[in-house]
């Protein structure tokens, strides 16, 4: 019983060595922008800093801003530093509340999608996006960050290898010495 006893530890720890650190899933750590603020003219860029590296390339990141009544204003193409995406904005119109709709794909190849607010102030001279251009992915501000595999996947494939360690610990456990 006792090697029993020593396998199953042995197969916990060999369990506990494998394991991945957390795949925690990128989040905004700052913004520019920052959320909730009130601006007093429109901004010339949106600003996004991550917790961690974002992937670059062409259509890998969105950023959109929709502006009060739901217009949609015209955002340029997002570029990467690392951990900050930024793009330029063409000015702004009324004053009101707008909303920064961004999806990133992280460095670990889940997508991240999120939303922000800011106050204009005053308002601009801009003149909203065309209609062909309105209504980009990442204006829908979900919070998901949809990929990776289901915690049961985890779950299950840890009871199948203790199962599978107990079961080998049982039979040599149960011969005898002679």
């Amino acid at each position: 019983m006792r090697r029993a006893a020593v396998v199953v530890v042995v197969a916990m720890l060999a369990l506990a060595g494998f394991a991945t650190p957390a795949l925690a899933h990128n989040q905004l750590v700052a913004s520019n922008p920052a959320d909730k603020a009130t601006v007093q003219t429109s901004p010339a860029t949106v600003a996004l800093t991550f917790d961690q590296p974002v992937q670059n390339g062409e259509g890998l990141n969105s950023i959109a801003i929709t502006g009060p009544e739901g217009t949609t204003w015209t955002v340029g193409a997002p570029e990467v530093a690392s951990n900050v995406v930024s793009a330029p904005v063409d000015a702004l119109g009324p004053a009101g509340e707008y909303t920064i709709g961004y999806r990133i794909l992280s460095a670990d190849g889940h997508p991240v999608r999120g939303e922000l607010t800011f106050t204009l102030a005053t308002a601009g001279d801009g003149t909203p996006a065309p209609a062909s251009t309105a209504g980009g992915e990442a204006s829908d501000g979900s919070d998901t960050d949809g990929g990776g595999l289901p915690v049961w996947v985890w779950i299950l494939g840890a009871v199948v290898v203790l199962g599978a360690g107990l079961t080998v610990a049982l039979r040599i456990g149960g011969k005898p010495t002679r």
